[in-house]
């Protein structure tokens, strides 16, 4: 198949990195993501894994490097497995790296598997290391599933990262702990603000916590140098002294990161968003369904060319979300 001319947008910024949901159903249901009671997609609105591994392969062809795979939960996925085999024989010949972020519960029947397929890292969600304050946040979660999953996983080969959402009066407390924890598993940790996506059930101003004031707070406990390594998100990154633990900040409200962003989301049922915090969108499903690659790589350009120069992310109390949909459509 020929390569198609590189993904470059209006402003000037080469798309390099493909995220993929491959199913907005999640078997958590964490406060600050969902409401309680969520209506998901019916599975026969969703794109197959042909269509997904047809897509991913155009978005190689034109010069991504990266895929993330995500959810909602993408291992509640039946057959997400076979598609990481497939996206996993691209590594090397076009593809740097495969990835997923997961929440964890099921990693321990899948790191295996995930490692055999090519995928070397992976992000796993985790606010709170307190088995009833992970069931608050979660609504039912068991963290003792989550922690043998991230376990396997390590054991699998796998370098782990954790994601934390900051959470004002509910996790600030637990933030420094975890970076610890993390320097002693050898893991690393992105903390990451809470964002404006899709109604829950509370008001994210109440929990918003601003990530300048947490890096200062952890800079006096811990020796922290400012690390060039990228990973190809939004993350900055600083290592933490005489440990090989990086701490990643993603700060969409405090120190927007649009300036350099290299990304767009393929949603479950096949929808191109060039932007988490904006609802432009291109249906790839129909593009591909009516008239082949050709329409595809047409519809992949349409959607390129309307990225924004910025998401327009703010908190405030009673403030309508960004967007709508919630993250699990869009992916994390």
């Amino acid at each position: 198949m020929a390569s198609q001319p590189a993904l470059i947008d209006r402003h000037g910024r080469t798309i390099s990195y493909l995220r993929v949901s491959v199913t907005d159903r999640c078997d958590l249901r964490c406060r600050y993501c969902m409401a309680e009671e969520m209506t998901f997609l019916p599975k026969s609105a969703l794109l197959a894994l042909e269509e997904i591994a047809i897509i991913a392969e155009r978005f190689i062809a034109r010069g991504v490097t990266k895929i993330r795979l995500s959810g909602g939960e993408p291992l509640v996925r039946r057959d997400v497995i076979d598609l990481a085999n497939r996206l996993g024989r691209h590594i090397g010949h076009g593809l740097d790296e495969l990835t997923m972020t997961t929440n964890g519960t099921r990693l321990s029947q899948h790191a295996d598997a995930l490692h055999a397929a090519g995928i070397r890292r992976i992000n796993v969600s985790l606010d709170s290391r307190d088995p009833d304050r992970f069931r608050y946040i979660t609504r039912h979660g068991d963290l003792d599933q989550v922690l043998d999953g991230i376990a396997a996983a390590k054991a699998a080969g796998l370098a782990v990262k954790i994601n934390m959402v900051a959470l004002k009066g509910l996790n600030e407390d637990e933030i420094a702990p975890m970076l610890a924890w993390c320097v002693e598993q050898g893991h690393d940790l992105s903390l990451i603000e809470t964002m404006p996506l899709g109604a829950i059930d509370e008001d994210r101003a109440n929990r918003f916590l601003p990530l300048t004031g947490v890096f200062a707070e952890l800079s006096e406990a811990f020796a922290l140098a400012r690390d060039s390594y990228t990973s190809g998100g939004p993350a900055r990154y600083w290592r933490v002294s005489a440990s090989g633990t990086r701490l990643g900040l993603i700060s969409p409200l405090t120190a927007n990161f649009c300036d350099g962003c290299n990304r767009v989301r393929l949603t479950t049922e096949g929808r191109l968003y060039s932007c988490l915090g904006h609802d432009d969108q291109v249906d790839l499903k129909a593009a591909l369904r009516s008239s082949g690659i050709v329409s595809l790589d047409n519809a992949i350009d349409e959607a390129i060319a309307i990225k924004p120069a910025r998401h327009d992310f703010r908190i405030a109390t009673g403030a309508t979300p960004a967007v709508s949909r919630h993250m699990s459509v869009t992916g994390g």
